[in-house]
């Protein structure tokens, strides 16, 4: 074997040793660091006022709209209304061309005339008929004609009096069909069926309009736009916080910072589902004296379904916080600190013991340490709660975060607790 490798050798073997002594102590040092120092973030308690709230969109329309169509179809002759016109109950607003049914009704009057005619002349026929009948009965009395002859004359009147009867119901015909067409004629004059505002207008001049399977619409009129509602749209897990009588305000995108105030009306029991959500229709009375909004905009609104004034408020964010795993001020408050150590529910862990039901944990500064508080809370208005029950007032800084400090992080940091100085290498 060569010198130099037999000396390499012989340094390997001294050094291995060493190398191995301290990896080993620094393995020790590192498994008996304490945990990481936690920066807090806190919160202050205060006291105000709470009001829980039910948020949902809906939209705006006045609470009467009447779509205004044609029940005959036709050629559409004038438009006596647009856009935003103010019409009044029987105001003429369109009119259909009439020569048609003009004609129509020029034929129907002739032939209740024909039918008059007939009536007339099968009512002279059975005049006839029955004095014929009468003549025969004389006759065959005194046995100058036979029993045939006056039965044949006794047929022929009633076959005369079938007739008048015939021709009446044909002249009751003629005089239904005549008031058909004139019905007809009159619907070709398209009158308003209420007094309000048209917001909307489906035809014009010249179009033809078709009401063969069902009315089309020509107008839309909103009979009051002073007094509008608002269909909204609520989750099934909302609805049934919501009250008729219930006040309700919203904002619309045309009338920014701007806040409406409304009543609901009623919380209406057909379910609308989309996509497997539920929502329910709250309708909201709405007063708009100065015309402000208008049909079809979206309203973004909030029932306050409790509120409270006065009362000691805590963050929702310190209701939510859980301490973080090995974090030593959650562990042990320390000396001098004004709460006393928390009971660790295992080995190396700061939780408390469990809460009752309907409680909450709080974690509040006490001096430098945070100390853990019971608490039942009340109302939320999704970032503060009421406080009902607790040991918490205004003032006090409640915990609403942690994260690991950087610098105490560091084995080598001189702020451990209960230790000396890391082993030297």
């Amino acid at each position: 074997m060569l010198p130099g490798m037999t000396r390499r050798r012989q340094l390997l073997t001294l050094a291995l040793p060493a190398l191995l002594a301290a990896l080993l102590g620094a393995w020790r040092w590192h498994a008996g660091a304490e945990p990481a120092l936690a920066r807090l973030e806190t919160a202050l308690v205060d006291r105000g006022g709470v009001a829980s709230k039910v948020t949902a969109t809906g939209t705006l329309s006045a609470i009467v709209t009447v779509q205004v169509g044609s029940q005959v179809s036709g050629r559409i002759a004038a438009l006596h209304a647009d856009y935003n016109s103010k019409v009044s109950k029987g105001q003429l607003i369109a009119r259909i061309d009439p020569e048609l049914f003009q004609a129509a009704v020029e034929q129907a009057r002739a032939n209740l005339l024909a039918a008059k005619g007939n009536e007339a002349k099968a009512r002279a026929q059975a005049r006839d008929a029955a004095r014929q009948l009468e003549r025969s009965r004389e006759l065959v009395d005194k046995k100058l004609v036979a029993q045939a002859e006056y039965d044949t004359a006794q047929a022929n009147a009633e076959a005369a009096q079938a007739q008048v009867e015939a021709s009446q119901g044909s002249s009751a015909q003629a005089r239904a069909a005549l008031r058909q067409a004139e019905v007809s004629l009159a619907y070709t004059r398209i009158l308003s069926p209420t007094s309000g505002v048209v917001i909307s207008r489906s035809v014009d001049v010249g179009q033809t309009v078709a009401a063969s399977l069902q009315a089309p619409t020509l107008f839309t009129i909103a009979e009051d736009l002073a007094k509008m509602q608002v269909d909204t749209s609520v989750g099934e897990a909302d609805v049934g916080r919501l009250r008729p009588g219930m006040p309700a305000t919203f904002t619309v995108d045309a009338w920014p910072g701007e806040a409406f105030h409304g009543t609901v009306r009623q919380i209406r029991n057909s379910p609308q589902t989309v996509q497997n959500v539920v929502t329910y229709d709250a309708v909201i009375d709405v007063a708009n004296p100065e015309l402000e909004l208008k049909p079809g905009m979206t309203a973004n609104v909030t029932f306050v379904w409790a509120q409270r004034d006065g009362v000691v408020r805590v963050p929702n964010a310190a209701l939510r916080f859980q301490p973080p795993s090995g974090a030593r001020e959650f562990a042990d408050p320390g000396p001098g600190a004004s709460a006393p150590p928390v009971p660790a529910s295992g080995p190396g862990s700061g939780s408390p013991p469990p809460a009752a039901p309907g409680q909450k944990t709080v974690w509040v500064l006490r001096g430098e340490s945070p100390a853990p508080v019971r608490v039942r809370t009340g109302i939320s208005d999704g970032s503060l709660s009421e406080l009902v029950d607790g040991a918490l007032q205004p003032g006090d800084r409640v915990v609403t975060d942690a994260a690991a400090s950087t610098t105490d992080a560091s084995p080598s940091s001189s702020q451990r607790r209960g230790m000396g100085p890391p082993p030297p290498p």
